[in-house]
């Protein structure tokens, strides 16, 4: 798979920009805020619908216009498509495949697929849990667009769930939270009353949350358990060494079941699904007390390991560079395993950050890759056997060289 040609308008620092792009390696080369990022950024947006450097869609569009465009030619296997996103804050963005318009945005996924490795991508190491959860997820939509529909789900029946908790804490707490003593049995009758129904209701949430938690979490131990053995393999090759680079899943159920997880094991979807609402049980005071799902993949974590110690405090600054990136190389080669075909790789600003052998290392890894698109600020930093086609970037204006 490569992107032939890219089209940007109102995006981001950019009126408008075409840029034609070949098979192998491209380096965007420019100082920092000239716009070199915001190219390979658009290609990234096209293949996850979300951006590597902000949270919502506002700062994509340029300043001043109601909406941005982006659109790319891509082929695969000698197929050319052509896939339009017209992002609209606010409102609902849109998606055209092949001039057609799509019934939903996330229909679009799978169209492009890129692995993109940026400074940003230290926070998978050294980050809170929302990072590594989020590298997961969006490598499960790349795999199977399908999970992205499975997650939206989730979120809305979580978000609905935590409503209830907190709309019904003080009934849900009893008697004894009340602020003034009941007056009647009439009273008294109707708090129970209103208790039993929140705790109905409440019973049909766990219900309808674990039945699309547990598909979640069992994609995501079988992905963990396809990425580990590259994870160990892509560390090794880029930091020249043999530091034993593993991953395990930290769930958030009951303890001797996670065990079994943290250990490695996958257990059947039935079984988890049964645990996910025995430990709905287990925590159910705690969760009317704080008035939040305890309980689900949103409160999960991968723990990432170098020999017997957490990466996360312990590896020096280095490690956790060649973690981050032997991360994103493993779900590399995953997708281009899975896929038959190379997922546009992306490296935006990293030779920068990296040792002058973990720079050698990693263009030898990534050589016979299909195409490799490459931000640099200085051109020297990028290794001479990345030198492919160069585009210099200045204050948005983009110039092939010679």
């Amino acid at each position: 798979m490569f992107v032939r040609h890219l089209t940007v308008g109102d995006f981001r620092s950019y009126p408008s920009a075409e840029l034609p792009l070949e098979p192998g390696i491209t380096t965007f080369v420019g100082l920092n805020g000239q716009g070199k990022t915001n190219l390979v950024e658009a290609i990234g947006y096209l293949a996850s619908l979300s951006s590597h450097r902000v949270a919502n869609d506002a700062p994509l569009v340029r300043f001043g216009a109601a909406q941005a465009i982006i659109r790319a030619a891509v082929v695969r296997d000698g197929r050319e498509s052509m896939v339009e996103l017209e992002i609209t804050p606010g409102r609902a963005n849109r998606a055209r495949l092949n001039k057609s318009p799509l019934t939903r945005t996330r229909d679009v996924l799978g169209q492009v697929r890129t692995v993109l490795f940026a400074p940003e991508d230290l926070a998978l190491v050294k980050g809170d849990p929302s990072e590594r959860r989020r590298f997961l997820d969006e490598l499960l939509v790349a795999r199977q667009p399908r999970w992205a529909g499975a997650r939206g789900d989730y979120d809305r029946i979580l978000k609905q769930r935590n409503a209830l908790l907190k709309s019904a804490a003080p009934v849900l707490r009893g008697r004894g939270k009340q602020r003034r003593p009941l007056r009647s049995d009439e009273q008294a009758a109707d708090v129970v009353s209103q208790r039993e129904a929140a705790l109905h209701t409440l019973d049909v949430w766990n219900a309808q949350l674990a039945q699309v938690a547990a598909p979640l979490l069992y994609a995501r131990l079988r992905l963990l358990r396809d990425l580990g053995p590259l994870l160990g393999k892509a560390y090794d090759e880029v930091s020249a060494g043999q530091s034993d680079a593993r991953v395990s899943y930290k769930a958030s159920l009951r303890e001797e079941f996670a065990g079994r997880i943290a250990a490695g094991e996958v257990p059947e979807l039935d079984e988890i699904h049964a645990e996910l609402l025995e430990t709905f049980a287990q925590v159910r005071a705690q969760e009317i007390e704080r008035g939040v799902t305890l309980v689900g993949p949103h409160r999960d974590d991968v723990v990432l390991t170098l020999g017997e110690l957490p990466a996360k405090g312990y590896a020096s600054h280095g490690e956790s560079w060649s973690f981050a990136l032997g991360l994103k190389l493993a779900a590399y080669h995953l997708l281009r395993h899975d896929l038959g075909d190379d997922p546009v790789l992306i490296l935006d600003d990293v030779f920068a950050e990296l040792d002058a052998g973990r720079r050698e290392r990693l263009a030898a890894m990534v050589a016979d890759c299909e195409q490799v698109l490459i931000t640099a600020a200085v051109e020297a930093d990028v290794p001479s056997e990345l030198r492919g086609r160069t585009y210099a970037v200045s204050l948005g204006e983009v110039t092939a060289r010679g």
